[in-house]
């Protein structure tokens, strides 16, 4: 079984932190790629032994301008 979960990812220095939307684990890694192949491994080690709901509510993202 797999899920679909909504991640963003920022630079932070020398790192890229990759954060999941939803439950809000985080890793990092030097390279985009890295942070989220270390996100997939933590979100793993989070829902392994969570029961599953089949039932997922979509997630919407957007951006919204501010006037500073």
């Amino acid at each position: 079984m797999s899920i679909k979960v909504t991640v963003v990812v920022q630079k932070e220095e020398n790192w890229y932190v990759a954060k999941c939307i939803e439950n809000s684990v985080a890793s990092q890694g030097k390279t985009i790629e890295e942070s989220l192949v270390n996100l997939r491994e933590a979100l793993e080690l989070y829902y392994e032994d969570t029961p599953h709901d089949t039932d997922t509510v979509p997630t919407f993202i957007t951006t919204v301008e501010v006037a500073i």
